[in-house]
């Protein structure tokens, strides 16, 4: 498999430099945050942890408490694992060398990387020129041999964001040839305007499979834990016995943690929105002064992400590299998302955003 490229670049400097102006996940919370929320019947979970095996499907409360954030799953119909693991599953599973499939780009490399090394032929959905993709779109692109359709609401880089009439149009699309959906929805409820929250993808098209985790939404991507839901009994069984061959199960307290967080979601949701929200308005005032620099931006409806063109006589790349030399900022190219040169996504969802604006503005063209 080629290597990931994002991952990879993050490798690089995650951990070694000031400020992460990229970065799609939120502050982490700490251990002590997520207990404080904790009910007494889930503090006892906690307190009498052992730290053994898991069922291999994930524990049937966490399962329980899962279902509960959709409308139409039952327990039996989740299965917890971790995202990049549920993603590789599926893709091994559903796809053969010669298959046809539609995903958006820019794309978090994963989406079709693994289905490129398969042999897969690729079509993308791309944005236009304001970050926004056109559902009418699909209708030239997704056919009666495509094998899966992938989508990623909200759209990690562009922060993009259907309406529920442009979900209805793909739902459309995706059903009239029964094709396949994954949906990403690592972002979800990440909505700046809760009234134009949609609901999973699971929830509206039976022939859907939907990923979402603790990574985002939630502020806690160090558990290292996620889950897909389906109606498709039968994929999730095969899935399932594929992770024998893996992690075989979940981390003991990673699940006590994240079904402590998802009975009390506003609690994190809400926390890690406030924050965008705020920094989003910088961001906003920000660019606006730097208008020169900043060629294009178009503020994101949901998501925790943007995906900014800038002036620039070199490669994105290139800029990215002495910016972080620099001033210790980094910023991810688009040369990562394997989209042109001109292009950086900025994150929101860090505290120290200002900070990192302010660093960022001394070394901008007057």
């Amino acid at each position: 498999m080629d290597p990931f490229k994002l991952e990879r670049y993050f490798a690089r400097y995650e951990f070694n430099v000031r400020y992460l102006l990229s970065s799609s996940d939120c502050d982490g919370f700490s251990l002590d945050y997520v207990l404080s929320k904790a009910t007494n019947n889930e503090l006892k979970l906690w307190n009498n942890l052992t730290l053994g095996y898991k069922d291999s499907t994930g524990d049937p409360l966490l399962r329980e408490a899962i279902a509960k954030h959709y409308n139409s799953i039952k327990a039996d119909e989740v299965f917890v694992l971790t995202p990049g693991e549920a993603n590789y599953i599926l893709m091994k599973l559903s796809l053969l060398s010669g298959d046809e499939i539609v995903c958006m780009k820019p794309a978090y490399q994963s989406l079709y990387q693994i289905a490129k090394d398969i042999g897969c032929y690729i079509k993308f959905w791309e944005p236009d020129i304001n970050g926004s993709f056109n559902p009418d779109d699909l209708r030239s692109l997704v056919s009666q041999k495509t094998r899966m359709l992938i989508v990623n609401f909200p759209h990690n880089p562009t922060g993009y964001y259907p309406t529920k009439q442009e979900l209805d149009t793909i739902i459309s699309i995706a059903s009239k040839y029964n094709t396949l959906l994954y949906s990403d929805e690592m972002y979800h409820k990440l909505v700046h305007d809760p009234a134009k929250l949609n609901d999973s993808l699971v929830d509206l098209y039976e022939n859907t499979i939907s990923l979402w985790g603790t990574a985002k939404s939630f502020g806690l991507a160090g558990l290292r834990i996620g889950w897909v839901v389906s109606h498709n009994q039968s994929l999730l069984q095969k899935m399932k016995l594929f992770r024998d061959y893996l992690s075989i199960c979940n981390s003991a307290p990673a699940e006590i943690l994240t079904m402590i967080a998802l009975n009390n979601s506003e609690e994190f949701i809400e926390v890690n929105l406030n924050k965008i929200r705020s920094n989003k308005a910088i961001f906003a005032e920000f660019a606006g002064r730097h208008s020169n620099f900043i060629k294009d931006y178009s503020e994101p409806p949901a998501g925790s992400t943007a995906f900014v063109k800038l002036n620039l006589s070199e490669p994105s790349l290139d800029y990215a590299e002495r910016l972080v030399q620099e001033t210790g900022i980094m910023t991810v190219p688009s040369e990562m998302f394997e989209y042109g040169q001109s292009h950086i996504r900025v994150g929101f969802g860090r505290a120290n955003m200002p900070e990192a604006l302010q660093a960022w503005e001394a070394v901008l063209p007057k």
